[in-house]
């Protein structure tokens, strides 16, 4: 089995089609997965309904997948991210760092951001040994350049795949001190960079588990991040799986198409 976590409202729910049919397609093992939302003025959380339409989906491929929405409004609000619920991503991103206070979560569970899809088995992930980490996963691609805690080192996680031990979180307390640090302390990446400042066991894995770049043959995952382009002018390229003409015409990605062409049928009944 493989424990799967992701966040979000219902803007997210084209990327979480995509990334749970992507991993339904490359693995054998059941995939347990929790979705967190919550309730907040000017979003829409994610429905139940849609929860429910894609988890009778995934069992149609596998009667032992499982796909179940946490509500965790109370604790969201009950410890706010002060300085930081109005930044260049969504507050729902946020969610993930309130993870050890859900019960229902096992303790050993793979994070992914909703722009992230399987191009390999998730399993060869999720099968390393992370019971002495609180957090497994890739450098990010950018950020490694300017961003170091180490000068001699690039070791600046990017958080959009984690391989997280909960059990040892909780012991260590790194969320309780992320958000404290994010309460206060305004960031432009509050939760990424708060992890890797506070985080004292992590283990950097191969970028083919993170690819955020450009996907080769060894690729396990995808992470369609946003990204920098600096011809004919400088910009930022935001290019995501449900974009599809520019996944093909702009990013020439057809690795894909088949987790596509599903995600093209099912999406209007799902969403309704």
């Amino acid at each position: 089995m493989i424990n799967v976590l992701y966040c979000g409202d219902k803007n997210v729910l084209n990327g979480l089609i995509i990334s749970t049919l992507s991993l339904a397609k490359q693995t054998s093992q059941p995939l347990n997965i929790f979705v967190l939302t919550m309730k907040m003025r000017g979003f829409k959380e994610m429905p139940q309904k849609s929860i429910e339409k894609l988890d009778a989906l995934l069992k149609e491929k596998n009667p032992k997948h499982q796909v179940q929405l946490l509500d965790i409004t109370e604790e969201f609000q009950s410890d706010p991210p002060k300085a930081n619920v109005k930044n260049l991503f969504s507050p729902y991103c946020l969610l993930r760092l309130y993870a050890d206070l859900v019960p229902e979560l096992p303790s050993k569970i793979l994070y992914l951001d909703t722009d992230v899809v399987a191009l390999g088995d998730p399993y060869e992930l999720y099968k390393m040994d992370n019971s002495n980490y609180e957090l497994m996963g890739a450098v990010d691609y950018y950020g490694q350049h300017w961003i170091r805690t180490n000068l001699f080192e690039k070791t600046y996680m990017n958080s959009g795949v984690l391989l997280m031990n909960l059990d040892m979180i909780r012991d260590t307390g790194l969320l309780k001190k992320t958000r404290k640090r994010v309460r206060h302390v305004k960031m432009m990446l509050p939760d990424q960079t708060s992890l890797n400042m506070l985080s004292k066991h992590k283990l950097l894995i191969d970028r083919k588990f993170n690819e955020q770049k450009q996907e080769t043959n060894e690729t396990i995952f995808r992470h369609f991040s946003n990204t920098f382009r600096f011809w004919p002018v400088f910009h930022v390229q935001k290019i995501k799986p449900w974009d599809i003409d520019k996944v093909h015409d702009i990013l020439r990605c057809h690795a894909f198409d088949d987790v596509l062409d599903e995600y093209q049928k099912v999406k209007k009944y799902i969403a309704k």
